[in-house]
């Protein structure tokens, strides 16, 4: 089968350690399934692969990607009850749980702690023409939604879903600022927000990528300076956001801490930017700031991304599509920061 994978890991230029080709196609254990990948989606944790960071020691070559849309190609022996039929169309939740502890019992897989991820090791990545997956991880896709649609769910979308209204509690009428206006959580999280009834304001360094995150449904965008605050609250009707969604980490901290209001909620998915910032732990505690991570969410959740998509409240913004050979161009667009939404691969 073809696939991108991590041929080595390490050294200044992640994308020399990218390769595009023949890997053996995996046969299903008992109680997953094989899927025939159709789309794909690109993530920064896919970046951070090919330098070699990731929660397990890797082994070269490590196919990438976290994200897939497809159709069953087959199970293993002793499929669970109830899974989609071979042929169906299906998406991919991308957390890879043990079934068996509290967290998973409880429905919140994904604070199981022997969690794993698509493309960690052990488990393949889904920027391959075949991706084994545990059959409970396969949700049956409506015909109202694409491949591609569905291939940008599982991880930023259902990131952005879980801080905005799990993690922060958000409501029709509330607000929140979202940094670094159009790479894939921060656009989720906009679309979602106007989808919601929840105002939300955006930051970006750049006036076009501004421009676009007003067009995308902001109320307004802001440069990520510690000055900002004062002019988010203004557009806000005179009172600081009730949340932020923080993907950048080190440049934009500052600004989160002054533009949320006491008891509000900083939201952190992501570090694009840096993973040290100055924590400013005064200003948290004395304004009670509430930090909260957020990283996907349970498959529960993922359903009712797939049914909003369904109905068409929502639709997931694409930058750019890619097939699976040319994948060296799209990891290089993702590096450069130069995207408007989710990168795709098609397969």
């Amino acid at each position: 089968m073809l696939a991108a994978y991590a041929a080595a890991i390490g050294g200044a230029d992640p994308l020399a350690n990218l390769a595009v080709g023949e890997l053996p196609i995996p046969s299903p254990r008992s109680g997953w399934a094989l899927v025939r990948v159709r789309a794909a989606s690109l993530n920064h944790h896919d970046i951070w692969t090919l330098r070699g960071v990731s929660s397990r020691p890797i082994t070269p070559p490590q196919v990438l990607g976290c994200d897939a849309a497809g159709t069953v190609e087959s199970y293993g022996a002793d499929p669970p009850p109830d899974v989609p039929p071979v042929g169906s169309r299906v998406v991919v939740h991308s957390l890879v749980t043990c079934g068996e502890c509290t967290a998973c019992r409880s429905g919140e897989t994904s604070l199981c702690p022997r969690v794993g991820l698509f493309s960690e090791p052990p488990l393949s990545g889904t920027l391959a023409e075949y991706l084994e997956a545990p059959a409970a991880n396969l949700l049956p896709l409506p015909d109202a939604v694409s491949f591609q649609d569905a291939a940008c769910l599982p991880t930023a979308y259902l990131t952005a879903y879980h801080g905005l209204f799990v993690r922060a509690g958000l409501q029709p009428g509330m607000s929140v600022l979202v940094q670094g206006a159009t790479g894939g959580v921060a656009t989720a999280a906009i679309l979602l927000s106007r989808a919601a009834g929840v105002a939300a304001f955006a930051t970006s360094r750049e006036e076009g990528k501004r421009q676009f995150a007003v067009e995308l449904g902001a109320a307004a965008a802001f440069a990520p300076e510690p000055g900002s605050a004062r002019a988010i609250s203004a557009a806000n009707g005179g009172r600081r956001v009730d949340a932020v969604v923080e993907t950048v980490g080190e440049p934009t901290w500052d600004l989160s801490l002054r533009a949320v209001r006491p008891e509000g909620t900083v939201i952190v998915s992501g570090a694009t930017g840096g993973i040290n910032p100055p924590a400013q732990l005064n200003r948290i505690f004395w304004n009670r700031i509430t930090i909260a991570g957020s990283t996907m969410g349970p498959a529960g959740e993922l359903r009712r991304l797939v049914d909003l998509c369904a109905r068409g409240t929502l639709r997931p913004l694409i930058g750019s599509v890619h097939p699976l050979h040319e994948a060296l161009a799209a990891f290089a667009e993702m590096l450069a920061g130069e995207q408007r939404g989710k990168i795709v691969v098609t397969i």
